[in-house]
């Protein structure tokens, strides 16, 4: 059989179609990419999430697929922001209130009783107050999806009394999030605030570490705080969203049509996901109820007043500034 000159052999290689000196199988995502968050599996944002995962995969031919870690899989929350600043995760959700630790005024949706109901947060959140935080977000190299999740309004528990007027908070141990404003806020009804990351607050209840805490209707569900819980106190303190964060450098590696899809996808699941939770809301009180927990209803008036008399809404108007006060303000109205 006649021996292959180096020439003949450089031809017949050439002509070797693409396929069969790929390095990657053939069906093999292009773009594997971490997506985190700190709820549980049932909460309906992991649920519009799996189904945004797979229109994606979907859409992009198999290029782009996203694994989902939720449940605090990868860390506290600080942890995770902090992995999605190194690119260790390309996607994160969470709340602008913990955001605010990085980017300061992602934390004005989280004024204490600024929002009266859904109408206002959609109104600012969809409109100028969500663009001012956006934009704040983008200078410090992440990317912010244009459409905030709802984790809903927040409620009181506790396990010693119920909340029914500013007093009773008075030297109350009371979890929050690692966050300043909720510091600030519950520091001003006269609480001794103990910031807790998400994934130790159970057992902090349980242990009695704190006497309290606060989150939505559906994260008390989810995460079983019914059980370590004997109150609940409808403050509707503050409202607060979760923010789809992304690594600006993982983001732009992706083709233009790939973002395109992946935007797109995300923003419809962050609607359906607000409708679901606004369905939830409707159902809970009467589950949770027969879970064991006592409600009872708050005027918010009092509690307004106490944060005025507090210099609340004063000390964080400063720190906000004045644009952002009043780009706030143009939608709830006066609140100091």
């Amino acid at each position: 059989m006649p021996a292959f000159t180096r020439r003949r052999f450089a031809a017949a290689a050439a002509a070797l179609p693409l396929f069969a000196i790929r390095t990657r199988p053939a069906n093999a995502a292009e773009f594997t990419y971490k997506y985190a968050d700190n709820l549980a599996l049932s909460h309906p944002l992991n649920k519009r999430m799996a189904e945004a995962v797979q229109a994606i995969k979907e859409q992009t031919g198999g290029r782009v697929e996203i694994q989902i870690f939720p449940n605090s899989q990868l860390g506290s929350d600080t942890d995770m922001l902090s992995q999605l600043r190194t690119g260790a995760i390309e996607f994160f959700t969470l709340s602008g209130l913990i955001l605010s630790t990085y980017v300061p005024i992602a934390s004005i949706n989280g004024i204490g009783f600024a929002f009266k109901n859904y109408d206002q947060v959609w109104a600012a959140m969809d409109g100028p107050v969500g663009k001012l935080v956006r934009g704040e977000i983008d200078k410090r190299g992440l990317v912010a999806f244009e459409r905030i999740w709802d984790n809903g309004f927040r409620q009181t528990t506790t396990s010693t009394k119920p909340i029914r007027v500013p007093e009773d908070f008075h030297g109350m141990k009371l979890r929050v999030p690692v966050s300043p404003l909720w510091t600030s806020m519950f520091s001003a009804l006269g609480a001794s605030p103990a910031s807790i990351n998400f994934n130790e607050v159970y057992s902090a209840l349980q242990t009695h570490v704190v006497d309290g805490q606060e989150n939505p209707l559906a994260i008390i569900e989810t995460a079983k705080l019914y059980e370590v819980q004997k109150y609940c106190s409808l403050t509707n303190h503050m409202w607060d969203g979760f923010w789809f964060l992304a690594n600006r450098r993982a983001f732009e590696a992706l083709p233009p049509d790939a973002q395109q899809v992946v935007m797109k996808e995300i923003n419809q699941a962050a609607l359906l996901e607000r409708a679901d939770v606004a369905k939830l809301n409707g159902e809970l009180q009467g589950r949770l109820t027969q879970d064991g927990l006592a409600f009872n209803p708050v005027d918010p008036e009092p509690f307004r007043a106490t944060l005025i008399k507090a210099g609340f809404y004063k000390e964080w108007r400063g720190k906000y500034g004045e644009q952002a006060w009043q780009t706030l303000e143009g939608v709830v109205g006066q609140l100091s």
